[in-house]
């Protein structure tokens, strides 16, 4: 199979392109292919094209745009997963998972039982980190679209952005069991298969109860699945495939 890189200025056959800093490295440095060789790009917004190396040189690399090329089928839901921040590498594991299960964008959520606030996140450039985990699961899995990898927001923000619009509904709260008394479970969940969503994932230890409240106040739907004890680094992927399976998309 052909190397695929992420080349966000490639358009159409006939163009020229400079890889980002990043791709460039792993095509050269990695790879270690030469100009002439075969290659695969994608532009992160649906798009897909064969491609040859035109030039590697000491600062850039220079990728010839050939032919369009079939891309993967986008899920027909566009999922914007509301992820808490899990501590250690847990949520660069839930980005690089939710990229493959084709989410649409991922919205990074500081809640009460977050490890790690905002500051910190920010100090260590998280979202830069995050954003390269998903160009490189997007490579993987073979998508020609790249999520939007959102700023992270305090969990009070989140639920603004719900009432204001600025993220999809419905909104789908997910809680452990017994959380909430008006949990369902996702086969009690009646809502068909909408357009786009949010998709509320919780940490270590879950949503804490004011969250749950406020969250369910805010017409968030409130589900549980009625599974053994699981990771909180796996859980989204586990969420994101129960939910795509219900709406029909898996």
């Amino acid at each position: 199979m052909k190397a695929r890189f992420y080349a966000p200025d490639a358009h159409a056959p006939g163009d020229l392109v400079v890889l980002p800093a990043d791709e460039a490295a792993h095509l050269s440095r990695v790879l270690r292919l030469v100009p002439g060789d075969p290659v695969r790009v994608f532009n992160g917004r649906g798009q897909e094209f064969d491609a040859r190396v035109a030039q590697v040189g000491r600062r850039d690399v220079q990728i010839a745009v050939g032919r369009a090329a079939p891309a993967a089928a986008e899920p027909r839901v566009a999922v914007t997963l509301a992820l808490a921040v899990l501590k250690a590498d847990g949520t660069d594991a839930a980005v690089r998972d939710a990229v493959m299960l084709g989410v649409a964008a991922i919205q990074p959520v500081v809640s009460h039982r977050s490890e790690v606030g905002l500051a910190t996140l920010e100090r260590g450039r998280r979202r830069v980190r995050w954003e390269r985990i998903a160009i490189a699961s997007a490579k993987q899995c073979g998508r020609a679209t790249m999520p939007d990898v959102r700023a992270p927001r305090r969990f009070e923000a989140l639920l603004e952005d719900l009432a204001e619009a600025r993220l999809p509904r419905p909104a789908v709260m997910f809680v452990e069991p017994g959380a909430a008394a008006h949990a369902v479970s996702l086969a009690g969940l009646d809502v068909p298969r909408p357009a786009a969503a949010t998709v509320l994932v919780g940490p270590e230890g879950g949503w804490a109860p004011g969250e749950i409240a406020r969250a369910e106040a805010a017409a968030c739907r409130l589900v549980t699945l009625r599974l053994p004890t699981i990771r909180a680094a796996a859980m989204p992927a586990v969420v994101l495939a129960a939910v795509l399976a219900a709406w029909g998309e898996l």
